[in-house]
């Protein structure tokens, strides 16, 4: 993991344990979703590779729509329980959302 995306988990650690909330960005969703898929897959955030196939880690519909929700909680937006169906990488669903959120703030 780079030096960079270790400094992001450790600010996002630290905004999650005093509930403060956290600057969306394309780097923070990107290290959202790795920590989300490793604490899934109980492996190290530093084995998820980001531009796999979510489906190549076996994650089913159930799993897929739990991602999704919680994922919804963390940017605070309604999402689609799909998006993991339509972006089926980390590296796609990222610049999908990236985009997305600076769309709709515009």
């Amino acid at each position: 993991m780079s030096t960079f995306m270790k400094s992001l988990v450790n600010r996002l650690s630290f905004a999650e344990k005093k509930q403060e909330p956290v600057e969306i960005t394309e780097a923070s969703i990107k290290l959202w979703l790795v920590q989300r898929m490793a604490k899934q897959l109980k492996i190290d955030p530093a084995d998820v590779e980001t531009d796999r196939s979510f489906d190549s880690y076996g994650l089913d519909s159930i799993v897929a729509v739990q991602v999704a929700g919680d994922l919804e909680k963390f940017l605070e937006q309604r999402l689609s329980p799909a998006l993991l169906f339509e972006h089926r990488s980390i590296d796609e669903l990222t610049r999908y959302l990236a985009s997305e959120l600076v769309t709709s703030e515009a």
